[in-house]
């Protein structure tokens, strides 16, 4: 990791996800309710609520619009949630409008092209280690960590640890 990088991520004051190929794998399981179920990391969700609880404001913004998503982010303390996103530059701007941030303030994670436009204007941009190749050609860190299985926590951990918000046991 570069100096660079690392003092990138110091300027950290918000973070904002994408939920489907960075919370989940990208994999959805249909069931017979017309309802699409999703699978999520259990240390994503610590991480989450680690870096809510340290003051740190957490958006989700996805095309996805299953109640099921909501549920999970509010129960991992998330209030600002975008579920349905037709223009996701809007939805940040909105976000960052909320809690008086700049865009330069914000950690976007994203995989797919519809967050390349977020991803293109927050001042830390970042995707899971299996996206797509025209958006991992435009962030400034690819995480070791595939969608689902780590990403969310590996970015987040690394900006506590570096402003001193991580636990150290």
């Amino acid at each position: 990791m570069s100096k660079f990088f690392k003092d990138e991520l110091k300027k950290v004051k918000a973070f904002a996800f994408d939920v489907d190929g960075v919370f989940t794998d990208g994999k959805v399981f249909l069931h017979p309710s017309g309802e699409m179920l999703r699978t999520s990391h259990m240390r994503d969700g610590y991480a989450v609520q680690l870096a809510i609880k340290m003051g740190f404001p957490v958006a989700i913004i996805s095309g996805g619009k299953s109640e099921s998503l909501r549920a999970r982010f509010q129960g991992l303390g998330i209030t600002d949630i975008y579920l349905g996103s037709q223009d996701k530059m809007n939805d940040l701007l909105d976000f960052h409008s909320k809690h008086s941030l700049a865009p330069e303030d914000i950690l976007y994670m994203g995989d797919d092209l519809p967050d390349y436009e977020v991803l293109q204007k927050v001042g830390m941009s970042c995707c899971p280690s299996d996206a797509v190749a025209q958006i991992k050609g435009i962030v400034k860190y690819v995480s070791p960590f595939k969608g689902g299985e780590g990403c969310v926590r590996d970015v987040i951990e690394q900006v506590l640890r570096l402003q001193n918000h991580w636990p150290h046991v």
